[in-house]
């Protein structure tokens, strides 16, 4: 499923613009890098990085994109300096409650997925008090990957099956897609058609392995801090010139474009004169 929207070109001018993803995600890597390359410490670069989550929030929902997934810390990052991960927590916590004002004038609801139990515990009784304040929201969902790893999530699907054949709520057989996506951290959330990495970096790192099987990764070659709103649009817009094909042939997806537009064309014809009377 997609949005339309429109966007600027990366020249300035207006475009024509294709139906926007439905849900992005984005791994915000080059936050360490861009600090070093102006003789900052690490912080630095995590502090400045957090603006630019700011503005993508705000970008996404101002074009109307539904799902919006960062990657902010994952499993592996537990293996930094105990400085820096102390940082980072206290930086998150932070911007969680600062930015609860933007979530609530803009109806975002606030997600966090991932291994919540190793968070120290004033974390998880911020994303506890955040999460809980924005649950009512539907215009758009932030969902921030947080002590995440994809390879985790699916084992963790695997166990939750697992002891359900032990405890015979289902035989083993009975397993297809839909029932063991239902056992990842947000079932029903689609899965992201673009996905954006920043910092010229081509690899997903352990990131949404499951939902990611069929999107379309668009590398950014600035560093996170960088990220600006001109950037996210050259994104987007080297996005929508892609096509996605799912398997198919170039005649199986034109047929299917064409078949689409029918569909839209027929929706989109009034309905003549007397002829719904029985909603009249």
């Amino acid at each position: 499923m997609a949005v339309s929207s429109s966007l600027p070109d990366t020249s300035g001018g207006p475009v024509s613009q294709p139906p926007l993803p439905n849900h992005i995600a984005v791994i915000m890597d080059g936050n360490g890098r861009w600090a070093r390359a102006r003789g900052l410490v690490r912080s630095e670069g995590h502090a400045a990085g957090a603006k630019s989550v700011r503005m993508l929030v705000e970008e996404c929902r101002k074009h109307g994109i539904r799902y919006l997934t960062l990657f902010s810390f994952s499993t592996e990052n537990w293996n930094r300096p105990a400085n820096e991960v102390e940082f980072l927590m206290k930086l998150f916590e932070h911007h969680l409650r600062s930015e609860l004002d933007l979530m609530r004038k803009n109806e975002i609801r606030l997600r966090v997925i991932g291994d919540l139990s190793k968070l120290p515990l004033s974390t998880r009784e911020t994303v506890s008090e955040v999460t809980e304040a924005t649950k009512h929201f539907t215009k758009m969902d932030l969902i921030l990957a947080v002590s995440y790893g994809g390879r985790e999530e699916i084992l963790n699907a695997c166990r939750t099956f697992a002891q359900g054949v032990v405890d015979g709520k289902w035989h083993p057989k009975e397993v297809d897609s839909a029932l063991f996506q239902s056992f990842l951290y947000a079932p029903e959330v689609p899965d992201p058609e673009l996905l954006i990495r920043t910092s010229d970096e081509t690899r997903i790192s352990n990131f949404l392995l499951w939902q990611l099987a069929y999107s379309e990764l668009v590398v950014s070659k600035v560093m996170w801090p960088d990220f600006t709103a001109a950037e996210f649009a050259r994104c987007l817009v080297e996005f929508a010139g892609r096509e996605r094909r799912f398997g198919l042939t170039d005649q199986q997806v034109k047929n299917q474009q064409v078949k689409n537009q029918q569909v839209n064309l027929a929706s989109e014809t009034p309905t003549p004169s007397g002829e719904n009377s029985a909603n009249s």
